[in-house]
């Protein structure tokens, strides 16, 4: 079956079928009316139907799936939840957390993170002294099993959050490994931004009659944004970075190389802008403090590798600068997810090398835009407010027709699936 959502028609959390308790929890934290993949994803999910949401980053997927999780599952004894997210990266883990536990709380219901990087011994403790619900990454999900510290055989909810990632980091063949050893009937709920390859396998093999739930009305990510493409010198692209993150609160630079996050740290500090990095060689609680000094206002600037940015999920990003190009069209959109969430807008800006020109054009065409990369210096007036200045023949490709490059990419994914974007049909079962 698929579903569709009209973000016109104003519904409620009470209207989805959530407990007073749940409600009440959600309204304490100015959560009012839910997002388009809450409203489509809830109601099948509490009826027990297993659940394949297609979701970017900053939708509102984790209350589409933390909410009739709270709902649906019932109190596991040490050592053994009764509910399992498993997630690509210890910092996602840690914010699945934050934003659930809450909303545990006020239904009684405990929730605890495993993540490689930290204390066994302390999650250990945590384990043996009960946990409902577990949030996991699969290493270590994995390395607790084997010293015999957590079962999932009482597991009657899973949860697969951000798939895609966790297919793209490697990790498919642990998730496999965790899903074979449930030994329970239970329900999966699986997101992702992309339903294709390693994550249809997990869908055809593991998800029993799913239902997909896509919101129609959303726009594309590219929509959602203001992008500009940027030609800079070599010796003043640095400076440029300054300049652009004075005009903002909190930018998000993205490098391809751990060596080159530390470089531009430095660099940026010697132009007297508060910046940190992370990536993979960092302790975890240095890759924490620098995301909490960044969420709190110490550091304007967080540099980051395109690994350590896919457990990033923090609102009120005002700039995402692809300081290095990213590999693809598709990693432009994911690390440009991290502005523009949950329907705010955002500034996404690709700084070009003479050199480059060639392979920006490239992507630009895979997103779907048409614009002219423009020179700068850093003494540009124009990057102190970059989204009131338009260049010159900007238009995003298919605008006047329905074959561009994003419909088009959308459209091969329903047929894949046998979606139906009016309408809906059951899958029959594989």
């Amino acid at each position: 079956m698929s579903i569709v959502h009209d973000d016109r028609v104003e519904i409620s959390f009470a209207d989805l079928g959530l407990s007073p308790e749940l409600v009440s929890a959600l309204a304490a934290g100015k959560i009012i009316s839910p997002f388009p993949i809450q409203a489509i994803c809830i109601p099948p999910a509490l009826r027990g139907l297993d659940v394949c949401g297609k979701a970017k980053t900053g939708s509102g997927k984790t209350l589409a799936f933390g909410l009739p999780m709270l709902m649906r599952v019932s109190p596991g004894s040490p050592g053994r939840p009764r509910a399992l997210v498993l997630v690509p990266t210890r910092e996602l883990a840690v914010q699945v957390c934050k934003v659930l536990r809450p909303l545990g709380e006020a239904v009684g219901l405990r929730l605890g993170a495993v993540y490689g990087g930290a204390s066994m011994d302390a999650q250990t403790k945590q384990l043996r002294r009960g946990i409902d619900i577990v949030v996991a990454t699969p290493g270590r999900l994995i390395d607790l099993g084997d010293r015999g510290e957590l079962s999932v055989a009482d597991v009657e909810l899973l949860v697969l959050d951000e798939a895609d990632r966790m297919a793209d980091m490697g990790f498919l063949p642990q998730v496999e490994w965790v899903l074979r050893r449930l030994d329970r009937d239970h329900q999966t709920l699986l997101f992702s931004a992309t339903l294709d390859r390693d994550v249809d396998h997990l869908v055809r093999h593991y998800l029993r009659d799913p239902v997909f739930c896509e919101p129609e009305a959303d726009q594309s990510i590219v929509e959602e944004m203001e992008h500009r493409f940027i030609q800079v010198h070599r010796l003043d692209k640095v400076k440029v970075v300054a300049a652009i993150a004075a005009a903002s609160q909190r930018t998000l630079v993205f490098v391809r190389t751990k060596r080159g996050a530390d470089r531009l740290v430095g660099q940026l500090k010697r132009e007297a802008v508060r910046a940190a990095a992370i990536h993979g060689d960092l302790r975890q609680t240095q890759r924490e403090r620098s995301l909490k000094d960044f969420i709190g206002g110490r550091h304007e600037v967080l540099v980051a590798t395109d690994i350590a940015a896919r457990g990033i999920h923090v609102d009120g990003i005002d700039v995402v600068v692809h300081y290095d190009p990213p590999q693809d069209h598709k990693a432009y959109l994911h690390r440009s997810g991290r502005t523009a969430r949950a329907g705010e807008s955002g500034l996404v800006v690709t700084l070009v090398l003479w050199d480059q020109l060639l392979e920006a054009e490239r992507m630009m065409k895979g997103i779907g835009l048409h614009q002219p990369i423009v020179e700068m210096f850093s003494n540009d007036e124009r990057l102190r407010d970059l989204t009131s200045w338009q260049p010159e023949g900007m238009r995003r490709l298919g605008a006047d027709s329905s074959e561009s490059a994003v419909a088009a990419a959308k459209a091969a994914v329903e047929r894949r699936h046998g979606l139906r974007t009016i309408g809906a049909r059951r899958r029959g079962r594989r």
